[in-house]
């Protein structure tokens, strides 16, 4: 007689980090509605459970932060912190942002992307090994912000210290009631410079657009909430997408006859890009607070309970995506949670495409072929993130 030992899930610990999916997989089958004792939250895996909570913004709320230990701490939330928000507070400062990101403004950013590609890798050639997260995900992500915001390349280093604003630590929680913040000082000079030396970028458009606030109030933002606006972009920006390029390059590793398709076919890169996206998504889970007593598969969760929303094991649940833990180019995805769903969707879904996109197209023309030196590679998870923070390849 063989018995099973309880499941037993805990984001926080790196133990997971190297191949969470068995344990997603029982956590879909077993226990679709999980509780962790030790850290008080609930768990859903499915992606049933994921595409009815996520859009559900009255029952589960992001009033208190999209982060566990954020939403425990009890901290208040600065205003401005969109993703940190419910209507009708967020769709007025979502509105004000989105018009911002409009795809004129994302696909003047390619040109730029491509040279900065090209001038990465170029110099690369004829090596025989290279770490792709020193060369472009680290680097490429914060030039972009940087582009988008506006702010001098020789001051562009800063964007990157944003990651530790919304990321928290490797193997145990954060503790925001200890002094973490959601803003960052670094921007302070720089937005009171641009105030006084508009310019045709985001910056300058977060300080002078105006809209009607919650209150009824035709204002412009204050220098506190665009701090928040441009901590949030950067941040968020910075982190989930160079983590991207990292699942590429090391996927595609894992995979070399569809690596070898895409060098013959690059027309396959976009539909690559989504099937990573949903195999190896950087942000693999996303949390809320229970505003009202809710049930899950003839369990109760209670008000005031944190939940998560496990998108990496809805994003392989064979419900929904047949075979899910086959790795597929030519998968049709008819729906990315990844991004996230409902009014919290990512408002940062295309730049992140475009970004993995013509950095794997510049990768796949200097370099049809790599291996990963899995020894010399380092693997970061956090609550808010999951992917490399050294990936050497090796080429040639």
């Amino acid at each position: 007689m063989t018995t099973t030992t309880a499941v037993y899930w805990d984001p926080y610990d790196p133990a997971f980090a190297a191949d969470p999916y068995p344990i997603y997989r029982r956590l879909r089958e077993e226990t679709p509605l999980y509780y962790n004792e030790r850290y008080d939250f609930y768990a859903v895996s499915r992606f049933a459970d994921c595409e009815r909570g996520l859009p559900d913004w009255r029952t589960f709320s992001s009033a208190k932060g999209g982060i566990l230990e954020l939403i425990k701490s009890g901290i208040d939330i600065p205003p401005g912190t969109l993703i940190f928000e419910d209507p009708p507070t967020h769709d007025i400062h979502r509105r004000l942002l989105a018009r911002l990101f409009t795809p004129r403004r994302i696909a003047a950013l390619e040109p730029l992307v491509r040279d900065y590609c090209v001038r990465a890798l170029d110099p690369l050639v004829g090596a025989d090994r290279f770490d792709i997260m020193q060369t472009l995900g680290l680097e490429l992500p914060m030039k972009v912000i940087g582009w988008l915001l506006g702010i001098p390349e020789e001051e562009q280093r800063a964007v990157r210290e944003t990651q530790g604003n919304l990321r928290t630590a490797d193997g145990r929680p954060t503790d925001f009631r200890g002094g973490a913040t959601l803003t960052n000082e670094v921007f302070a000079a720089y937005i009171d410079w641009r105030r006084d030396h508009p310019s045709d970028d985001l910056m300058t458009e977060l300080l002078t657009a105006e809209f009607e606030d919650e209150h009824g109030v035709r204002r412009t933002l204050t220098r506190e909430e665009v701090m928040t606006y441009v901590t949030v972009v950067a941040g968020a920006g910075n982190e989930t997408t160079g983590r991207l390029i990292g699942w590429i390059s090391s996927t595609l590793a894992r995979f070399p006859d569809q690596r070898r398709e895409l060098v013959e076919d690059p027309s396959l890169i976009p539909s690559a890009i989504e099937e990573i996206l949903r195999y190896e998504p950087p942000g693999p889970f996303v949390g809320r607070y229970v505003t009202t007593d809710v049930g899950f598969h003839g369990q109760t969760v209670p008000a005031g309970s944190a939940i998560l929303f496990i998108v990496a094991a809805a994003n392989r649940d064979p419900d929904h995506y047949p075979d899910p833990d086959r790795f597929d180019i030519h998968r049709r995805i008819s729906q990315q949670l990844t991004f996230g769903l409902g009014g919290h969707y990512c408002l940062g879904a295309a730049l992140a495409r475009l970004e993995g996109r013509v950095a794997l197209e510049e990768m796949l023309r200097r370099f049809p072929s790599w291996d990963v030196d899995w020894d010399g590679a380092r693997l970061e998870q956090t609550s808010t993130v999951r992917g490399w923070q050294n990936l050497p390849l090796v080429v040639g």
